[in-house]
């Protein structure tokens, strides 16, 4: 762990910019922010979490225009509302 001199500092640099988020998640949700990282080489987990978030972002744009991509976006949220306790917590 980080020491406080090293959070403060990263803090005071980022301050406007970024805030840091930890949440605590499944050993599989670990391994498969890893395994995005390793297969889009990305810079890490931190990394993996914002490239999901753009990526869906991305798809609920193409939603808009595209009544497939709309209906699988609705089917992956059923599904994670379904088995939430799966993946998540």
């Amino acid at each position: 762990m980080a020491t406080n001199r090293s959070q403060n500092k990263w803090r005071s640099k980022n301050k406007l910019v970024k805030r840091q988020l930890n949440v605590m998640a499944k050993s599989h949700v670990h391994d498969h922010l890893q395994r995005l990282a390793d297969d889009f080489r990305l810079r890490g987990k931190g990394e993996a979490v914002s490239f999901a978030t753009f990526i869906t972002r991305a798809l609920m744009q193409r939603a808009d225009y595209s009544d497939d991509v709309a209906q699988m976006l609705e089917d992956l949220a059923e599904a994670f509302h379904r088995d939430r306790d799966i993946h998540s917590n």
